[in-house]
Formats: C-alpha cells, structure tokens, sequence
C-alpha cells in the first residue's frame, strides 16, 4: 500500500510540474536556512565542550560594588589565587598572564604569535592534546616552553622540535619540552605556545611585585578546578567575601569573588548586576528563532498551494471513498505524498547548504561542515523530516479527506469559506513574518550606522600600531627620533592600553569631595609623550604630559567622564590619591570612545609612563605601502631579530561592530529568503485564482473590462493581505528591537519611516509577484475561455 501511495505522489509530482516546483524550491530553500542556522547553533553550543571534565573548570572574577553598581572583572590578583589554593574544594588553581604576542625565533625563522603565561598545572586543568611531549614535565622549568603544532613547523619545520631552542623577544632561550595539537576553533583559549608563569616571575618585575601585593593588584587571570563532586554552589558563599580579609583596602572590602562555569565563556560573556545574563548567546536566540520562522513561511507555502488546489483532486476523492476507502486511508495516502515533497526539499536543502557554506563560513568566520558521517545528525534530520512533512501535510490530507462523496461526484463541491478564510490567515501569517524580518534588518543597519558615524574623540585614520619588546623599549627615544625624521611619521607615542581599548582598570583611594565610604573604580592608561597628539585627542583644560619629564610622573590627566564622576568643579590643580600616592591633576582632555562605540565614554586617568602599545600617525600625503617599506626598514634597525609588525587602528576599531555587521549581513540575507519563499507560494496562489476565475475575466473583458481593471481584481485581495501583515508585523517587531536597543546607551530611535519604508517594500514585491499571473490572465483571449458555455 505504501509503495503504492509513494507511486500516486510521484505521478502528482510529474503531472503538475509548475506547483510541485514551487513545494518542492519554497520547502526546500525554508528547510536549506533553518539547517544552516541549525548547524551555525550548534557550533556556537559546542564550545570548549572538547575538553575533559570542562564542566568542573571555571574562570574566577570579581565583582565590584561602585556605590550601588555592580562591575564584574576577570581581572584578579595572585593572592587570590593563594587563597583558592588553599580552600579543600578546589582540586587545582592556575594564575595566567594575559594573552600578548612575543617574537620566537629559530635561526632565520621569525614569529609574532600571541602566547599565554601560565602556571605548572594549566595542562593538567585544561588537557588540550599533546603530539609529543609529558603533561607533568611540559611546564615544570622555568626556561621551557610549549608550542602548537603549527607554530613547531614554522619554526622547525619536519625537523623534531623536542629539546631544541627557541629564543623569545631575542632575550632567553627556552627549551621546547611539547607539541601542542593546534587548538580547535570552538576554543575559547586560543593561543599559539605557553611558557611557564614561573618564567615571567623570573623576568617580569611587576610579576615578583604582584606575588608580594595585596588582593587590589589585579592584573592577572585564574583558572580553577573544583574536585569531582563539588558543586559550585558550595563554594560561592565560601569565596564570596574572601578578599574582604584585607581591610586595608577599599577595593578588597568592595569586591565580591565569583565563578563563571567554563560552558559559560564563550555565550554568556557579559555580565550585568553581577550576573552573566548575556552575551552571543542572544544572537544565538535571535538566529533559532528566524529559523523557525523561515521553516514555518515555507510549510505555509506548501499547506496554502496543495488546499488550494483541492478541487483539482476532489473527483480523486470522491472515486476513492466510494469504492470503500476510508477516510484514514486518503489521510494516510496524503501524508505519504507530503512525505515524499518533503524528502525531495530535504536531499535539495542538502545541496543549497552545501553550496553555500563556503560563504556562510566566509561571512561568520566559522568552520561548519554538514557531518555526513554522523549517524546522529542522519536520525535528527530524519526526525526533522517527518515533523515537517506532518507539519505541512496534516492539514491539505484532514482537509481533502474530509469532501462528502457525493457532493464530489456530482460535481457541485466547492472550496467554502472558511478553506479560503483560513488561507487568508496562512498568507497573513507568513507575510508578517516576513516583513517583521524586513524591518529588523532595517533597523540593525541603521544602528551600525549610528555607531559608525559616532564621533569618537580621536582620530583613527592613518594611525597604526605595533607591539612593543625590550628591544624597541630600550631604543624608544631612537626608534622614535628616526621615524619622526624619515618624514613618512608625524608623531609617536607609546601606551599600556591599545588606542581602541583600556586594559586596566583601579580604584581613586582619595579625591576633593568624597563622601564618606564612596567608591570609584576606572580605567587606568599609562602614556608617553605626545600621546593625546598621536591621538588626536583634544585637551579640554590644563596641559599635556612633557616627553622625559620626571615630574609628570608625580602627574595624571583625567578625561571629562572622569571629571564628571568625581564631581571635581575645577579639575586642574588638585590632588588625588591612587594606590597610596598623591597625584596631581595637571589637564583634562575630551572623552575618546576608547571601548564601546555605542556606550558613554569611560572615566579614565591617564598617567606618565608608556607601555607596550607603540602608537604613530602616518603623515599626510604619504602612500601607505610606501611608508610602510621604510618603516619595516627603521623597526629592522632597532629589533633585527624580528620582523615588523604593525595594525591600523582604523581596522582594530571597525571590529567594535563586528557582531552587529554580522547580524545585519545574516538578518538581510535570511529576510529576503524569507521574501522569497513566501513570493514563492504567493506567485502560486495567484495563478490559482487566474486559473479559477478564467470564465469570470472573460465575461468581463466581452463586457469591456481593460487590462488595468482586470489586473487590479485580481491584485487588490493580494495586497489586502499583505497590507493587513504590514499592520501586524511592525507593533511585533517595534516591542522586540526596542527590547535588542535597550541593550546600548547610545543607540538609534525606532521612527514611523521604517515602517512605512517596509510596508512599501512588501507591498512592491508582492506587486511584482502577482502581477505575472493578473496581466497574463488580463491578456488571455476571452473566446477560448468562454467557447464551452
């Protein structure tokens, strides 16, 4: 019997070529981008899930009480690291150094790769696959070091880099005791080689100055491990007040010690009132929920265009039931026809992901592959399948079945009202849905304009940085004098944070003006001379910091965010106390968007110092690959040992907007597949209703009916409908973006012109759609529509 209803579906499928296309491309192409987004999801959950025992591994952050804000950092000290070690929960405690890039150099090979600095038992936590190489002995001398496997082939090439030297910032040389396996994409952790902390301690003076400072010197990572069996929820009343121990210190008595779970890091990154609530994983919402809705526009496609050609099939009907089937049988049969449309969508949505992951991969910088061979993923799509084949099979097989026998073969059933009503409330459905995406993505667009077009507060055209080392801090003033010289240069400057971001932050211990147990945290930056001219920042009061002053040191420079949080009436002049030393207030400059373009400005402070990001503006005029060949020729001079390595600033800032340009690509190209499988079943129904009412247009036309009226006849229900999708969709669509724009504090206001903007839209496209059909049913010759009555 089933044999024999695949059969009479296949028959159907050839005799009405027009109609099983559309089923087959509009189902095919909803199926093709809810597997696409699928497999995107899941890749996004399958972080970090690789490694072993992962959900017993955790990062630990603080929270920090600003009086009555919360602000939660990863920021951490060393005696905090002490302290977990030394709580019985805790199997393992790794301190880190932030990830950075160094010089490794082997002979003639020179790398720039970013490293991480951690302690002895990190691979013990995190056991990332080693090639060659022992756990326990990888990081145990101070002098060793860890590389990933590509990093050992740039480096040694085929030869075996067990035991050889690789010399780090043209200053030590370590001994490489592992081959790490090149960590996957879906870490959060990526990195190119380790070293031991031990080492740092050995070479880095601040590192021995942490390992001796109180919990406030947070500049560090940590990693825990919790014992099999404990929970986190044991330990986080335990280590919740634990740096409040020090009572000296405003920052220790103000912070609170949390956990984030390693499943957390990569979706749930941001956290607000001390609580990691979101993250990528709201894109991750936003995409399964356009999936679901492009799947369900496709299966109205298929429901509206198989009822509406239900009197094509009704005599079928009819015959059947009076030669004694029953009307579980017809449902059954045409259930098994919806099964086989929809398994030929699925083998064509195999082929449309396919040839689009490549793209796909491009734009969202993943590496998805459709895993063939997985048996789970076979037995999930099969599951997938058959949900969507009754999904949009169950109603045209309910509604078929149900025409009364006789009726049908006297030939006077006809399609009643509600079969049309409900039609008409499928198309509406799925036009809403459509056009709620439209305005989503007009709106997204315009919030990365808003940010985009911004003011910054500085000026990142022509301005690149490079990485500082001992070498080119020990011939600073050189490298400098000779690039301001060679005349493709106009200034240099050197910082502890890069110019689109602040790495530190601490607390103000005094200031005029402070009320009694207030607390302020902000952004620390240490700079050089002409640091806010390199910038382009403009100084609103006092002066700049003097090159090779020693009494700036003993000097800071507030922003005015910072001005503003201190309440400081006349910031210049007066003295503050940070970390125990008074410092005094000599300028204030203009708030720089040095994070979030689409957040408030900072406070931050600004000290003399310098750091590791080396700053500098191309002069004007100059041809950038021109400059950059004399420039890698001066860098050369001074770091010979490695090659040069410079950013622009401009490209590390246009990152700022990288996942809201990712949303709006993806929410712009799966609106207009939306658009297009809806025009799909549209362009369908519209020749359904041509094709019924042929004798209609041909008595109006001998009556003389123009083509104009006959084509809006058929195109006013049409746009009735979409008109009415517009009224339902923008109210849906203005609560959910209002919602996604609560997110920023600077973000674009959500007008009447999108609405209207994508009401138009829709309306010309459905326009477009039917006006195929009405024109060519308009045209038709009235004589052959009406010679059989």
């Amino acid at each position: 019997m089933i044999k024999n209803y695949i059969k009479i579906a296949w028959r159907n499928i050839l005799n009405n070529k027009v109609y099983s296309a559309l089923n087959i491309v509009g189902l095919g192409a909803g199926m093709a981008v809810a597997l696409l987004i699928a497999l995107w999801v899941n890749y996004q959950y399958s972080f970090d899930k690789f490694l072993p025992d992962g959900e017993r591994l955790y990062q630990v952050r603080r929270n920090f009480n600003s009086n009555g804000d919360t602000l939660t950092f990863s920021s951490t000290s060393l005696k905090l690291a002490g302290a977990l070690r030394n709580l019985p929960e805790f199997e393992q405690v790794a301190e880190a150094d932030w990830t950075a890039p160094h010089g490794l150099l082997v002979g003639d090979k020179k790398l720039f790769p970013v490293g991480l600095q951690v302690a002895g038992n990190f691979l013990k936590m995190f056991r990332f696959p080693l090639i060659s190489g022992n756990v326990e002995a990888a990081l145990k001398e101070p002098y060793s070091i860890v590389l990933s496997e590509s990093t050992a082939k740039a480096l040694f090439g085929n030869a075996d880099p067990l035991n050889k030297m690789v010399r780090i910032d043209n200053k030590d040389n370590l001994k490489v005791t592992a081959i790490l396996k090149d960590l996957p994409a879906n870490s959060s952790l990526q990195f190119s080689y380790i070293v031991p902390f031990s080492y740092a301690e050995l070479t880095q003076a601040y590192i021995k100055e942490a390992r001796v400072g109180g919990y406030s010197y947070n500049s560090f990572q940590i990693f825990a491990q919790l014992k099999p069996g404990v929970t986190y929820a044991q330990v986080a009343t335990k280590i919740k007040n634990i740096e409040k121990t020090e009572t000296n210190s405003v920052n220790a008595m103000h912070s609170n010690v949390i956990m984030q779970p390693l499943a957390d890091w990569h979706l749930y990154a941001d956290y607000k009132n001390g609580k990691a609530l979101d993250g990528f994983i709201q894109y991750v919402r936003i995409f399964s929920i356009i999936g679901a809705l492009v799947l369900l526009i496709a299966c109205i496609n298929f429901i509206n265009l198989s009822t509406a050609r239900s009197e094509k099939r009704a005599r079928e009907v009819g015959v059947r039931k009076a030669i004694g089937s029953q009307r579980k049988d017809l449902i059954f049969q045409f259930l098994i026809e919806s099964a086989v449309i929809t398994f030929i969508s699925f083998l064509f949505s195999i082929l449309l992901v396919q040839l689009a992951l490549p793209a796909f991969n491009s734009l969202t910088g993943t590496i998805i592959s459709i895993p063939f061979n997985n048996f789970v993923f076979w037995l999930i799509m099969l599951g997938c399948v058959l949900t969507t084949a009754m999904l949009a099979g169950s109603r045209p097989a309910f509604y078929l079945s149900s025409f009364n026998v006789v009726k049908v073969l006297k030939g006077t059933v006809k399609v009643g009202r509600s079969a049309s009503i409900s039609r008409k409330m499928l198309v509406i459905t799925q036009f809403s849905c459509s056009i709620a995406l439209i305005i989503s993505t007009v709106v997204i667009y315009r919030q990365i304009q808003f940010g985009k077009d911004r003011p910054t507060g500085y000026n990142v055209n022509r301005l690149m940085t490079s990485n500082m080392n001992d070498e080119l801090d020990h011939n600073y003033r050189a490298l400098k004098n000779e690039l301001l010289q060679s005349g493709v240069v106009q200034s240099v400057t050197t910082a502890s944070s890069p110019a689109t971001g602040v790495d530190s932050h601490g607390d103000i211990d005094q200031w005029p003006g402070k009320y009694a147990g207030e607390t302020v945290e902000m952004g620390y930056v240490f700079v050089s001379g002409d640091y806010f001219k390199t910038l382009g920042m403009q100084m609103e009061s006092g002066r700049d910091f003097i090159e090779n002053s020693k009494t700036d040191t003993a000097n800071i420079i507030f922003n005015q965010a910072a001005v503003k949080r201190l309440r400081l009436k006349n910031p210049v002049g007066q003295i503050i106390t940070k970390s125990g030393r008074q410092y005094k207030v000599i300028g204030v400059v203009k708030d720089a968007l040095m994070n979030s373009p689409y957040a408030s400005a900072d406070p931050t402070l600004f000290a003399y110092g310098g750091g590791w990001s080396l700053n500098y503006r191309l002069s004007a005029g100059v041809k950038t690959h021109e400059a950059i060949a004399k420039l890698a020729k001066i860098f050369n001079k001074y770091n010979p040992a490695y090659a040069y390595e410079y950013r622009f600033v401009d490209a590390e800032y246009s990152r700022k907007f990288s996942e809201e340009v990712l949303v709006g690509k993806l929410a712009g190209v799966f609106a207009g597949l939306a658009i297009f499988i809806s025009c799909l079943g549209l362009f369908g129904l519209a020749a359904f209703v041509a094709e019924q009412r042929t004798k209609e247009i041909g008595v109006r036309k001998v009556l003389g009916a123009t083509v104009t009226q006959v084509w809006m006849l058929l195109s006013k229900d049409f746009l009735l409908l979409v008109i009415i999708s517009c009224v339902i969709a923008s109210p849906i669509a203005f609560y959910f973006l209002q919602k996604w724009l609560m997110k920023y504090d600077y973000h674009v206001t959500v007008g009447p012109g999108v609405f209207i903007i994508s009401a138009v839209a829709a309306i010309v496209i459905t326009l477009l759609t039917i006006s195929t059909q009405a024109i060519k049913a308009a045209l038709a010759n009235p004589v052959k529509s009406l010679k059989n009555e």
